[in-house]
């Protein structure tokens, strides 16, 4: 439930307000019987520098609506007042509606619930410490950067953590360790993980009757593996001789190994699922704007349900992340959640952050089958147990002819992902194996003792006519291989959320793609699948930490560009196809080759990145640009942003946010968009402009060369677009680049037609 003031048009807070409830303008007293629960009230830009002061002033707040100075100092669970101004508090439904009333409160949301998204990538995506130079060495592997991450806390001994070569902690640092359970700051913190925090308050309203499980601890120490798994990938210092059961062996390393790391642990291991509490995450935004971390990682959200897409969890990650990239600078790296591969799933929308879809790498993990005729077939499976043989049967219903597959191994043909579950736990109850076929590849990350093989229809059919032809078919089942290079297609992978924007149409979401398919982590060494303290898992979780450590590097090598210009730098350098040159298919079905929807501007490419040549910066000015062609009020905007605002009429275009790509949701007959970009490479550039125009689609580019000097580093110019189309169209895309001869700067260009408007 949310409360907003004003007219209806209050209400367009969509886009990165996903949904606000207007219609409560009666005054309320407080009713004693009124049931009591968590509410967020923002107040936007702080008045007073002073956290005191401005703390004081939320208690004046509350002392509106409570009927004693005790009663509203008792009802105050967390005081937001470093990076904006507000407060969590236990209010009544009426005193909810008091507080969204007045002119100087932004909004009143009630407390929500919030959800995990859940060592061979950094040499994929071209980032080996063995070359001699790069953008590794040139950053010093992002030594005097702090990322942070708000997620399920730490396993302090992992050496992950490890601290051995690294210098003084930078000296902006403020942050700090704080004990707790099984947590000694002296003893668990070093020069690598400088900063560990954990916030609790409000779960037994936010929860009543969910006690947090026995196993967790109370402190920053995670009993979930999860943020020691994200930490890890983005900056785990160098670990050598590390496996998961000999699978995936190697040197551990992040992408940023050199970074420092701060945890804000807001995620609880609690039954059905682990999850936590928008006032503990807008807390842990909130300390970390005061601590100063440099980039953070949230591998959290909520995804987007297509047929009822607007969700107000959004509103409170997207109004604290807002504060953290615009206000602060702290570029905000976050998943596009696991609800693919349906069109309008994705989340994490709001055009400040960086929302990253998880694709495969050059690296699978497979076991020999051996046929009773001494054929083998390979099949993928994460098996590391020792060689299995036995029977080999088929079952048409695994759920239940039970009979059938006991003490066998189990063919068995799926159409869906969420198949495949029932028939992994018949093969953990009842079989000594499985073998799915289904109509993809790809093959998930689940964890058993007996194997669990993947292979496609054809190999399935195979199998099924070895079968049927034979006797008495048996089958042996090879302990786990990896496998690695070439040969291995690179395929954005199924469970990756996908576009287009469901809130904003025309911002492109995701932003951009990065592995996230079976990676190698550390994690919590009493989580159950660990072996030992580490693991195998798959989610964009992980591909969120991926790019967050891209992030982490490219900050160290420019600490002067905006978050907006490094997210530029990313999207306008990356792949089109894999690293070999290999088209980037889309796992679903069917399977096609990916695009905006699926990875937005495409696979991060590193090396690239670090000299884009030209940027998509915005500020302020062009996130205002965002909310009143958005339809946001000018009140909301001016208590947001902390700017005076009246938006021009009629309202600006959302066409000409100055995006590194161009959407055009609605195109009827023609529709001119504005850009600017800003020079970040060699002064005196010259770029030419050259486009891939959509099928059906006419594109014209006014000018068509960009000529920078000394003088002139910021151009701005215009893309006349047109349709052929006589009728409706989906989205049909191409690409629009400015080119020197040695950077080439793309970005997506999408266009549907809509001749007839719904």
């Amino acid at each position: 439930m949310g409360f907003v003031k004003g007219s209806s048009k209050a209400c367009l807070f969509i886009g990165f307000l996903f949904i606000l409830n207007c219609g409560f303008c009666v005054f309320a007293q407080e009713n004693g019987n009124e049931e009591r629960k968590v509410y967020i009230v923002y107040l936007g830009e702080r008045q007073h520098d002073d956290p005191e002061v401005v703390a004081e002033s939320h208690q004046r707040m509350l002392e509106s609506v409570f009927e004693s100075v005790e009663d509203a100092r008792e009802s105050i669970i967390y005081n937001y007042h470093h990076g904006f101004s507000g407060f969590a508090a236990t209010l009544t439904d009426s005193q909810a509606k008091q507080l969204s009333d007045r002119p100087d409160v932004l909004t009143v949301q009630s407390n929500r619930e919030v959800h995990l998204q859940s060592t061979r990538v950094n040499d994929y995506l071209g980032l080996s410490p063995s070359l001699p130079k790069g953008l590794l060495h040139e950053s010093n592997m992002g030594s005097d950067i702090v990322i942070g991450f708000i997620d399920s806390g730490v396993w302090p001994e992992s050496q992950a953590y490890n601290d051995e070569g690294l210098g003084p902690i930078p000296k902006h640092w403020k942050g700090e360790c704080v004990a707790g359970q099984d947590f000694d700051p002296a003893k668990h913190c070093n020069k690598k993980l400088i900063g560990a925090k954990y916030f609790t308050d409000g779960w037994k309203e936010r929860f009543p009757g969910s006690e947090i499980s026995e196993n967790e601890y109370m402190s920053p120490r995670g009993w979930i593996g999860h943020g020691t798994s994200v930490s890890s990938i983005a900056a785990s210092s160098f670990v050598p001789n590390v496996s998961y059961g000999g699978l995936a062996p190697g040197v551990m390393r992040g992408g940023a190994p050199k970074a420092r790391i701060a945890m804000y642990k807001v995620v609880w291991a609690k039954a059905p699922l682990d999850s936590t509490s928008v006032a503990n995450v807008v807390k842990a935004f909130d300390e970390a704007m005061k601590d100063g971390v440099d980039v953070l990682s949230i591998s959290l959200g909520t995804p987007i349900n297509p047929i009822r897409p607007f969700n107000s969890i959004g509103e409170d990650l997207e109004i604290s992340s807002f504060y953290a990239v615009v206000k602060k600078g702290i570029p905000v790296i976050a998943g596009a959640c696991n609800t693919g591969p349906d069109a309008y799933t994705v989340g994490n929308l709001a055009p400040w952050l960086l929302t990253v879809a998880a694709t495969s790498l050059d690296r699978a993990f497979y076991v020999d089958m051996t046929l009773g005729n001494n054929i083998t077939i390979m099949g993928q499976s994460q098996y590391i147990g020792k060689e299995k043989s036995a029977d080999l049967v088929y079952v048409e219903d695994y759920k239940n002819d039970v009979s059938t597959m006991r003490g066998k191994v189990f063919l068995t043909f799926v159409k869906e992902d969420w198949d495949m579950s029932g028939a992994v736990i018949s093969a953990t109850s009842y079989a000594k194996g499985l073998i799915l076929a289904r109509s993809s590849d790809f093959q998930n990350d689940y964890e058993s003792d007996l194997p669990i093989v993947y292979v496609d229809y054809e190999v399935g059919y195979k199998l099924l006519h070895y079968i049927r032809s034979s006797s008495s078919p048996t089958v042996t089942i090879s302990k786990g291989k990896t496998l690695v290079g070439r040969p291995l297609s690179t395929q954005v992978c199924g469970f990756s959320s996908r576009g287009p924007n469901s809130v904003s149409p025309a911002i492109l979401k995701p932003d951009i793609a990065a592995p996230g398919k079976l990676i190698l982590s550390a994690i919590s060494q009493n989580f159950p699948t660990a072996f030992p303290g580490f693991g195998i898992s798959s989610g964009t979780s992980l591909s969120t930490p991926v790019v967050a450590g891209l992030v982490v590097l490219l900050k160290a090598i420019h600490p002067d560009w905006s978050p907006a210009a490094l997210k530029s730098a990313i999207m306008t350098t990356a792949w089109k196809t894999d690293p070999y040159g290999e088209p980037i298919f889309s796992e679903g079905s069917p399977r096609k080759l990916a695009g905006p929807f699926d990875f937005g501007a495409g696979l991060v490419n590193a090396e690239r990145a670090k000299d884009p040549g030209l940027v998509y910066d915005m500020n302020l000015d062009d996130y205002i640009h965002y909310f009143c062609a958005s339809g946001y009020n000018d009140t909301s905007i001016t208590i947001l942003t902390g700017k005076p605002t009246q938006c021009s009429s009629p309202l600006p275009s959302i066409l000409d946010v100055n995006y590194p790509a161009i959407t055009i949701p609605d195109l009827e007959e023609e529709v001119t968009v504005t850009r600017t970009v800003s020079n970040v490479g060699p002064v005196d550039s010259v770029y030419k402009a050259v486009v891939e125009a959509p099928k059906g689609v006419k594109v014209a580019v006014e000018p068509e060369t960009l000529v920078f000097d000394s003088n002139t580093k910021k151009l701005g110019f215009k893309v006349r677009v047109s349709s052929s189309h006589k009728s409706n169209t989906g989205f049909i895309f191409g690409s629009f680049t400015w080119s020197d001869g040695t950077r080439n700067v793309t970005i997506p260009l999408s266009v549907r037609t809509r001749v007839l408007k719904p």
